[in-house]
């Protein structure tokens, strides 16, 4: 059992009817409308039980992004994507604040962009 196949992964495919690009990775460039998973901080909060179990909170960013080409369209656009995240999070996941959307350039393109803070458990 890893962090990568017990959360990523299985977040990953929690998140496959979003209708967006879900990325378990920070992306060099991510498509959009995309869903990408970025490590937070802290990212690991270690919360050990006795002396043969480790278990870690696992504090991640959902960094959602959309294309920015009309302020109102995006904005909508990128309400949506949050909403359909938020409600295809699998269970035991903590959920944080939705930070502001800003207008972020990725490559040549401008996005419209959002973090939403979310945390699991991992034992191991």
């Amino acid at each position: 059992m890893t962090i990568a196949t017990e959360v990523r992964a299985a977040l990953k495919s929690s998140l496959s009817s979003v209708v967006a690009n879900i990325y378990d990775h920070v992306p060099e460039n991510p498509a959009v409308p995309h869903v990408s998973f970025v490590p937070d901080d802290p990212y690991l909060e270690v919360e050990t039980i006795g002396k043969s179990v480790l278990r870690l909170r696992v504090n991640m960013l959902l960094a959602v992004g959309v294309n920015y080409a009309s302020n109102a369209a995006a904005l909508d656009n990128l309400e949506q994507l949050i909403t359909s995240v938020l409600t295809n999070l699998p269970a035991g996941y903590i959920v944080g604040e939705v930070n502001r959307p800003t207008v972020t350039q990725v490559g040549s393109a401008y996005q419209l962009v959002s973090d939403i803070r979310v945390s699991t458990y991992f034992q191991n």
